[in-house]
């Protein structure tokens, strides 16, 4: 038996129970991880309250897709992974099919990366979602170049603080939005080339000056999108010629225009983006790895982990994710206590 975090209904953190369920074997494909930590995500929340892009399919129900831990047993048919090794699980499933927010899991093995030297669980299970999304949509689908520019939204969320260090590590200009003028200076030092505050008052016209003296008036080639809805419109107006606007999350829950027809057709490029675009074709995938694992092991990468709750304070968790009062990243730990 394994302590797993299931829900049996949609709505608030309070929904989220820790039940006693059987694990059993993996199958062929798979791997049983025992799990250390968990990356919490926006996706989790929106999958628990039946907002996310993919409805929740029965009851009761999983959550999670991002983990650390130890390889417990092989599936048949999975090469090149062994009981022991320690690992990491990448969103590259659907939690109607899989969850981590367990002490044990079973996976498929295409979403198992080998934790790299020297990083620690809570490291493995942080690290992956934001580097990965970011290093899709910049450079393998934005073709993010030095020298370019990046304006990125939901800046001092785990994903933008990746697109952060990414950008600077790649030689562009990272500019960060935040509505929140207390997390300007930590934004700074996470390396944002210019911090602007869109909270009330500051208007949409004041923000696009600001993009294009702090761009030389050129721009941004990306405008990574993590909110939609109805500021969308607002944001394409920072997008260089021939630039790109990337949706990446839908966190405004509003509906979304089309920029383009409002603004007059410019050469605007606008499409979504979901890290499965990466973490689903090996290839890619690969590449993800390289270039995160090279980016930790020099130490220009590191997650930002705001704060830590141990898996039965998988609720309280959750509010706090909910609040949105964090800088980076919640994860969850596993005590491997009895249930509560």
């Amino acid at each position: 038996m394994t302590r797993t975090v299931l829900f049996d209904e949609l709505g608030g953190p309070e929904v989220l129970r820790l039940a006693d369920v059987e694990v059993g074997d993996p199958g062929p494909g798979e791997v049983r991880l025992r799990v250390d930590a968990i990356g919490v995500n926006r996706a989790e929340a929106l999958f628990r309250s039946g907002h996310y892009i993919e409805p929740v399919r029965r009851f009761p129900a999983r959550l999670g897709t991002e983990a650390a831990g130890e390889i417990e047993a092989v599936g048949p048919g999975v090469p090149g992974l062994r009981p022991g090794d320690p690992v990491s699980v990448v969103p590259a499933f659907s939690q109607n099919d899989y969850g981590v927010y367990a002490d044990r899991a079973i996976v498929p093995a295409a979403a198992v990366l080998p934790r790299p030297a020297g990083t620690d669980a809570v490291t493995g299970a942080a690290v992956w979602m934001p580097y990965v999304t970011a290093y899709g949509a910049l450079l393998e689908v934005g073709g993010l170049r030095p020298g370019d520019a990046v304006v990125l939204n939901a800046a001092s969320s785990s994903v933008g603080l990746a697109a952060v260090h990414v950008a600077d590590r790649i030689g562009t200009l990272p500019v960060a939005l935040t509505r929140s003028a207390a997390k300007r200076e930590a934004l700074l030092k996470e390396g944002a080339a210019e911090v602007i505050v869109t909270g009330p008052g500051v208007t949409a016209a004041e923000i696009a000056e600001r993009v294009r003296a702090a761009t030389g008036g050129r721009g941004a080639r990306i405008v990574l999108d993590a909110v939609a809805g109805p500021g969308m419109t607002d944001l394409a107006r920072l997008v260089a010629d021939e630039g790109t606007l990337m949706v990446v999350g839908a966190l405004s829950g509003e509906p979304t225009p089309y920029p383009g027809i409002e603004l007059g057709m410019p050469a605007l490029n606008v499409r979504t983006y979901t890290m499965h675009e990466t973490t689903r074709r090996p290839e890619r995938l690969r590449r993800a790895a390289a270039f995160v694992t090279s980016g930790l092991r020099s130490g220009a990468f590191r997650p930002v982990v705001d704060r830590t709750f141990e898996l039965a304070e998988v609720a309280e968790a959750h509010r706090y994710l909910d609040a949105h009062a964090h800088i980076g990243k919640i994860v969850l730990t596993v005590d491997r206590g009895p249930v509560s």
